[in-house]
């Protein structure tokens, strides 16, 4: 933490020499500031290689990066402003929203997001899947580039993002072991039913009443 604040004490101090007139006001400060979201810092990488795997013509990054801004931790969206969201990602006219809910298929088809139908349509509910993983298996099947994929490796690397390592060489998720030991502890216990069993006595008060 202390060595965090020493680098910031010295960027603030470089840029004052750079830039002696520029005050806090006229900054868009995060911390001073509301209307932000947390961004990956990998993400303009991401999105060239997302670029690249929907193929030329199809640009996806910017798509994916305008359903990024609307989320929350929860990675889940409605998507009940399919206008608004095909303005926001670039495209306008009069196939303004068919273009864009192609672009979202298409994230959906490399396996950046998932598509659930709903009471808005085919295309009501999306969730944002990690996209390391997706292009971990994209590159195991050599459909990434060797540079672009050892610069997200160098890159994740920089920024202490070890998603890549959650797939293994066959492109399977690995799973912890202690999360496997959790999710067995997690699973309700089988409840026993105890039924109740006749008695030689009720059966013989019942014989007894049958012959009455």
């Amino acid at each position: 933490m202390a060595k965090t604040r020493t680098i910031l004490k010295r960027q603030l101090e470089a840029r004052a020499k750079i830039w002696p007139d520029i005050t806090g006001q006229m900054l868009w400060e995060r911390n001073e500031r509301d209307g932000f979201s947390t961004v990956p810092r990998a993400l303009p990488l991401i999105m060239n290689i997302m670029d690249d795997l929907a193929g030329k013509g199809f640009p996806i990054g910017q798509t994916y990066f305008e359903m990024w801004c609307r989320l929350y931790d929860e990675l889940f969206l409605t998507l009940n402003r399919p206008e608004e969201m095909a303005f926001f990602a670039g495209f306008t006219g009069q196939r303004a929203v068919r273009t864009w809910k192609d672009r979202m298929k298409r994230l959906a088809a490399l396996g950046f997001i998932g598509i659930k139908s709903g009471p808005l349509g085919e295309m009501s509910y999306a969730i944002v899947l990690n996209p390391y993983h997706v292009i971990k298996r994209a590159y195991l099947k050599k459909e990434v580039s060797e540079d672009k994929y050892r610069a997200l490796v160098i890159r994740a690397n920089e920024i202490g993002a070890f998603d890549l390592d959650d797939i293994d060489d066959q492109g399977a998720l690995i799973v912890p072991a202690d999360e496997d030991e959790k999710e067995e502890e997690e699973k309700p216990a089988k409840k026993k039913i105890n039924r109740p069993i006749a008695t030689t006595q009720a059966k013989g008060d019942g014989k007894a009443r049958a012959a009455s």
